[in-house]
């Protein structure tokens, strides 16, 4: 048994000790500022222009959760192409009907004007 189990706790025992190592030598070799900047939000070296709460528009976010919606769909055809040959004419059709509904949606989204960014 510990000779299926060592390689994983090498594994992990390397990784725990890389990740001390490069902690350990950021805290000794790293550079130490106590600029006014970098105690700033959004610390990137340069001084943020404005309220850094500034609101994002709603259309925003439905684009954003449109495409994550649409994204995820479309992943859904990598396992149907990869037994394409398994599924035959009822995995044609069902993968049809799935593309139509997709199809459905996106136009239906574009009818309602989601997409238009102004």
């Amino acid at each position: 048994m510990f000779e299926t189990l060592f390689p994983i706790l090498f594994l992990v025992g390397v990784a725990a000790f890389i990740a001390v190592a490069m902690a350990g030598a950021s805290i000794v070799f790293g550079r130490r500022t106590s600029e006014g900047a970098k105690y700033e939000p959004y610390e990137s070296g340069i001084k943020p222009k404005g309220d850094t709460r500034g609101r994002f528009p709603v259309k925003f976010y439905l684009i954003a959760v449109l495409f994550i919606l649409f994204d995820i769909e479309v992943v859904f055809l990598y396992p149907w192409a990869v037994i394409y040959q398994k599924l035959g004419m009822f995995g044609f059709v069902e993968i049809l009907v799935f593309i139509v509904i997709l199809l459905i949606g996106y136009f239906y989204i574009l009818g309602k004007g989601a997409l238009k960014w102004e």
